[in-house]
């Protein structure tokens, strides 16, 4: 099993790695260190100055491969790639195909909370295209003494088309022996506009609602997983999400948009909000060809 960790020489690249070593660990995976740079011009007379800061560029993002591999641990196999593309997110989503990785795990933005996610302009566009799930580092992880994954919390959703997340969730917990946390969110500001949000009948049904998602998702899990469930109700998503505990190891998946494109990635408005406010790795699942709309 393969991991490709898209690598800048900046302190979000050494959160990626940190992240991608703690979960080939947990996986027995390794890891494609990945650096990508503008694809060159076919130009059929390069001026010499254009060809000196082309052999610049590449020397210096040679030495910043070699400076990335010595930050991943000694019991971790990985191999660097030095890449040429137009899109930072196209590069590593062709050598994902390639290698037919697992996993695509980037760092936060450097100018997000730490310990807290934001999104670069790379991983904004992985989330709109990616094709396999991506794992996206808090700010800080690179100082985090986490070796493996502790625990899979699993965002179950309020509409119909699942199946994809549930599946990626068992699979991971499958792959690394972990147990699974199935989570439904309940908020305020989910409801429709005009809804009534201050009664007591209008707080069961959601309640009731969200218990009945877990329900399906518990149903969908193989016999003999190790799994629990539980419902964090807030006044708004942020509200509900951090009012759950959470712990050192553990990672929040949920799944694409329904508005994205089956077997791509989309992140939806409710990801969103949580993105801002979790202090845990979150991990992005493409939907399924099958998933409804």
């Amino acid at each position: 099993m393969r991991l490709i960790v898209g690598y800048q020489a900046t302190p979000s690249g050494e959160d990626g790695i940190a992240l991608a070593a703690v979960l080939a660990r947990t996986l027995d995976a390794a890891l494609d260190i990945c650096i990508v740079l503008p694809c060159e011009r076919p130009v059929p007379s390069k001026a010499p100055v254009e060809v000196a800061y082309e052999k610049i560029l590449v020397d210096q993002a040679t030495e910043w491969l070699a400076d990335a591999m010595t930050f991943v641990p000694e019991d971790i196999s990985a191999e660097g790639h030095l890449l040429f593309d137009e899109s930072f997110a196209q590069g590593l989503i062709d050598i994902a195909t390639e290698r037919d990785a697992y996993m695509i795990v980037v760092g936060a933005a450097s100018d997000g909370l730490l310990g807290r996610h934001a999104i670069g302009s790379v991983t904004s566009e992985l989330l709109h295209v990616a094709h396999v799930p991506l794992a996206l580092a808090p700010r800080g992880t690179r100082h985090s003494t986490v070796g493996r994954i502790r625990e899979i919390t699993c965002a179950v959703g309020n509409r119909p088309g699942a199946e994809a997340l549930t599946k990626a969730a068992y699979d991971l917990s499958a792959k690394a022996s972990l147990p699974i946390r199935l989570l439904s969110l309940v908020s305020i500001d989910s409801r429709p506009a005009g809804a009534d949000t201050s009664s007591k009948a209008t707080r069961e049904r959601d309640l009731a609602k969200a218990e009945d998602n877990l329900s399906r998702a518990r149903s969908a899990l193989p016999e003999g997983t190790a799994v629990t469930s539980l419902v964090a109700e807030g006044s708004g998503i942020e509200k509900a999400v951090t009012s759950l505990d959470w712990h050192d190891g553990d990672v929040l998946m949920v799944g694409s948009s329904r508005l994205g494109q089956p077997r791509r990635l989309f992140l939806g408005s409710t990801a969103a909000k949580i993105l801002r406010v979790l202090p845990v790795p979150m991990i992005v699942v493409p939907r399924g060809e099958g998933d409804r709309s």
